[in-house]
């Protein structure tokens, strides 16, 4: 099995690691580096989102920690037994230090904040390799929760498919070729929050199916 290291010093991308570099001018204290993985490369169980949050993961250096996502994604996992806490943030409004997954991994398609939360295509394709590469090195997993459109479509390249062969949706579930399980569901993103494009129950029934099928 081959060892992944989170790639939390990659300047590939000389737009995003300008951007970063701005930020970090800006804010000294901020993370304002490609954001590594949180969890276990031993766990079944993998959420991939599609990148860092300006004030989220970019700010406290934990995925999905410190915006809307994941006053979303943290009490689901936790309902479910794939987290300790359902409170990201700790009292001093960083990363929860008390928070442990069990048997979860979380990560982005994307490890840097983008300019305006866009990523290029050449970006996501540039950050796929570390993807590809996490996932080779995840002996035990079995399902994977892609968040999001882009987050599929990236989790599609590092096993050579397109989005015709496994289409998307929200809580639609595929089998990939190694036999990992995959589940897609809608961004759990403020936006689709506030337009009820997804609804807590909704997209906690993601997490209720996945733990269903790891029992």
């Amino acid at each position: 099995m081959p060892r992944f290291q989170d790639p939390t010093d990659c300047t590939a991308c000389s737009r995003l690691a300008e951007h970063l570099s701005n930020i970090r001018q800006r804010d000294p204290d901020w993370h304002a580096l490609p954001v590594p993985a949180f969890g276990s490369l031993d766990a079944e169980l993998l959420v991939v989102g599609l990148g860092p949050g300006e004030k989220g993961a970019n700010r406290t250096g934990r995925p999905f920690t410190g915006d809307v996502a994941g006053e979303l994604l943290y009490p689901a996992l936790n309902r479910f037994g794939f987290a300790s806490s359902p409170e990201p943030l700790g009292s001093d409004n960083w990363a929860n230090p008390a928070m442990q997954l069990s048997n979860c991994r979380i990560t982005n398609a994307v490890r840097c904040l983008p300019p305006a939360n866009k990523p290029t295509t050449a970006e996501i394709r540039q950050c796929n390799a570390h993807l590809k590469a996490e996932l080779a090195a995840m002996p035990k997993l079995k399902v994977i929760v892609v968040l999001g459109a882009i987050a599929h479509q990236a989790l599609l390249w590092t096993y050579g498919l397109k989005a015709k062969d496994l289409p998307f949706g929200h809580h639609v579930t595929h089998k990939l070729p190694d036999g990992r399980t995959l589940v897609t569901s809608y961004h759990c993103s403020g936006y689709n929050w506030r337009t009820g494009r997804l609804t807590r129950e909704s997209f906690e029934a993601v997490f209720a199916g996945v733990q269903a099928q790891l029992a």
